[in-house]
């Protein structure tokens, strides 16, 4: 990083979601409460994907890297945020801040390449059913997997280097909760515009570029199963929901903000915190809601649990006895 801007700019201060002494104690326990959820409903999926030999398909494989990447997206501003309502003023350093800006871009463009592997494992699944084990395989799916955190670290680190090198002078406050690129951009002491434009491009390669591949995948899918069956549409909208749920709710909020931004504060705001904090925690609930492997392996999982307890209960009655 720049020493230089170091020097002249050692920290910034971000100032939050709101002023309110009292909404912000309320908004502290809330998001207290959505960050432990999302950590341990994550950590909870990983461990009853590895754990459930039912789930050991490439599916399921992924779904756990996507799990995986929304624990620390949630985990890169959140706690920040949280511990920021129980105080007046939040300063992050210079070094913080471009830390932020380097893993909120590598781990978000990492999960968009992700929903673009898991669409087109349902693509293969759906369409080619026969070929399904030939074409996805562990082998493929790790492939797949190093790809997307391999090109995730590349977009964030020329988020990084772009950034790092601007001027930063004064002012610095950050109307936001976290060093979002756009106001980050805007304390630079020169023109920024060209930079803006040179980001937003970045940007919108990689969120456009995904979401028009996963829009492709879903409605090949759709087509394809139409033409193959009267109940294909109805079949594949209910394997496919899921995922196109789960697409909508993080793809929606990343491109409003970085390929077509608004100038409304409190709706980049609100947009902010949806994909960096509320979406990560929907996942698991969606897809342990709407999925019936899901749901069958939770059910075997409790019914291990229970008999682990009651073995647990008769091995301790028979050493008191003995």
């Amino acid at each position: 990083m720049d020493g230089g801007n170091q020097s002249i700019v050692s920290e910034f201060l971000l100032l939050g979601l709101c002023h309110s002494w009292d909404i912000q104690v309320l908004l502290f326990m809330i998001f207290f409460m959505i960050y432990l959820m999302t950590v341990f409903g994550n950590i909870f999926i990983i461990l009853l994907i590895i754990k459930d030999t039912h789930l050991h398909t490439p599916m399921y494989f992924l779904l756990a890297n996507l799990s995986f990447i929304d624990m620390w997206l949630s985990s890169i501003t959140t706690p920040k945020m949280i511990i920021g309502f129980l105080r007046e003023n939040q300063s992050i350093s210079f070094g913080g801040c471009m830390c932020q800006v380097l893993f909120v871009h590598f781990i978000g463009s990492s999960e968009m390449i992700i929903l673009v592997a898991m669409a087109y494992d349902r693509y293969v699944a759906m369409c080619k059913p026969l070929h399904y084990t030939t074409i996805m395989n562990l082998q493929k799916c790790m492939r797949l997997v190093v790809i997307a955190w391999i090109a995730g670290f590349v977009h964030g680190m020329s988020q990084l280097v772009v950034i790092a090198q601007l001027p930063f002078c004064g002012p610095r406050e950050i109307d936001s909760f976290f060093c979002d690129i756009p106001l980050v951009i805007k304390l630079a002491c020169m023109d920024s515009s060209n930079i803006d434009t040179l980001i937003n491009i970045d940007c919108g390669f990689v969120a456009v570029t995904s979401f028009i591949l996963l829009l492709i995948s879903y409605t090949h899918i759709l087509v394809t199963v139409r033409q193959s069956s009267k109940s294909g549409t109805s079949k594949a909208l209910s394997t496919c929901t899921t995922h196109i749920t789960v697409v909508v709710l993080f793809f929606g909020p990343c491109i409003f903000i970085y390929v077509w931004p608004v100038s409304t504060t409190w709706l980049d705001k609100f947009l902010a915190v949806f994909y960096t904090a509320i979406t990560p925690l929907l996942n698991p609930a969606i897809y342990s809601l709407r999925n019936k492997e899901i749901k069958d392996a939770m059910k075997r999982f409790k019914s291990y649990c229970m008999n682990s307890k009651e073995s647990s209960v008769i091995f301790f009655l028979k050493l008191k006895n003995c």
